[in-house]
């Protein structure tokens, strides 16, 4: 079967433009006038139309959160769910997300319900956001929980743009840091090694570990070394996916120095409680919130936690008490969420503690930052210094000998 594009209009005056599979043409326009429009336009899609760049394109989250609240004022306004994703389908400038659309109207056209056309597109919409909609569509309240779920997504959105600045400046330097010591060893090093060979002679240590390291770099040994660390970080993202690499990883990444692992702690505690707190208003069953909370915490720990608190709620126990015996629940959160469960307002406690845990993020990456720069600094003129100091030492030696 062949891919057509076709243009066409409806019996209201719409000009109606958009794919199809078929045999051939014919073929197409009986299927168009069977749908009751007008045929204006078929073409059919050639191998030079495809994008060979498909693979590779990705809906980013900020089209994701446009899309959600442009659908949830039009839904409020009255517009029906198909006649919505028609528009949006039309207006969205992210072609990958346009595909996206289309199949979700299409499905929703031949009778499934919105959230089951959206669970065929994980990689676009999450499970919590499925959840939600499913949640909206029982309830009658789809508009108000598509924006709770664009709210909620621009939140996330913001903590990990928070993480992603306090991270950027150390890795350009450190990455600078490597560029210029490379740069050195491969260029400057060697015509200084040709000097001090013909002036023969015992090269102190620190001359002997940069010589050996520029020829390390220089021959078959730097394709080695560039083959290592790319098969190093290859090896250990594949491994950080695999069940016992988030395990360990999810333990490490926890208990790692100069705050990386606080802050860690606090982005993953944020991301829970503004979840379980937009899940429970949405109407989400308590513990199906917490198994989706906990698959989208980001760290297994936390995942792990409220999973085996989720066995013990289900008994009737309340939410704060097995989570008082997990060590990465500080005592504040579930005090807060015990005095929620008292009041019948689970859904503000754990706003509030999701709005507190925020603010300590962006609190503890600014320290974070400062106390990296300085330690960058010291970095870059460790290598670069050392380097130079290693290539003046024998220099000294040279001048005694004159003297």
């Amino acid at each position: 079967m062949a891919v057509y594009t076709y243009k066409a209009r409806s019996r209201s005056g719409e000009v109606l433009e958009d794919k199809i599979e078929a045999n051939d043409q014919t073929a197409v326009a009986s299927e168009l006038r069977q749908q009751g429009l007008l045929v204006i336009d078929i073409k059919e899609q050639g191998a030079a139309q495809k994008d060979l760049l498909e693979p590779f394109k990705k809906v980013k989250l900020s089209d994701v959160v446009i899309f959600t609240r442009q659908f949830a004022t039009m839904i409020n306004a009255g517009l029906p769910i198909v006649r919505s994703l028609y528009v949006l389908g039309e207006q969205t400038e992210n072609p990958k997300l346009n595909e996206v659309i289309v199949a979700v109207r299409k499905d929703v056209e031949a009778g499934l319900g919105l959230s089951e056309a959206l669970a065929k597109h994980p990689k676009v919409f999450s499970r919590l956001y499925v959840e939600m909609v499913r949640a909206g569509e029982i309830g009658g309240i789809l508009d108000g929980v598509l924006l709770r779920v664009a709210a909620q997504l621009e939140n996330d959105q913001e903590l990990r743009r928070k993480v992603k600045s306090a991270m950027t400046y150390p890795t350009a330097v450190l990455v600078i840091a490597i560029l210029a010591a490379a740069f050195m060893l491969i260029f400057i090093v060697p015509i200084f090694a040709q000097m001090f060979e013909d002036l023969g002679g015992t090269l102190p240590l620190p001359t002997r570990i940069a010589m050996g390291a520029s020829d390390l770099l220089t021959g078959f040994g730097g394709i080695l070394v560039a083959g290592l660390l790319i098969g190093g970080v290859v090896f250990f993202l594949r491994w950080k996916n695999t069940e016992q690499g988030r395990k360990v990883w999810g333990r490490v990444i926890l208990k790692m120095p100069v705050k990386i692992g606080d802050i860690v702690q606090k982005v993953a505690l944020a991301r829970f409680a503004r979840t379980l707190g937009t899940l429970s208003a949405a109407g989400v069953p308590i513990l199906q919130a917490l198994e989706i909370t906990a698959t989208s915490s980001g760290n297994w720990v936390i995942e792990n936690a409220l999973l085996r608190s989720r066995d013990s709620i289900r008994q009737g126990i309340p939410i704060y008490r097995p989570l008082e015996d997990e060590p990465v629940f500080p005592p504040m959160v579930t005090r807060m969420i015990a005095v929620g469960e008292e009041t019948g307002n689970i859904d503000g406690m754990l706003t509030k503690i999701a709005e507190f845990y925020e603010s300590e993020v962006d609190a503890s990456v600014k320290a974070l930052t400062s106390i990296i720069e300085p330690l960058m600094i010291v970095v870059i003129g460790g290598i670069v210094g050392g380097i130079i100091v290693a290539m003046y030492l024998p220099m000294f030696k040279i001048f005694e000998l004159i003297e």
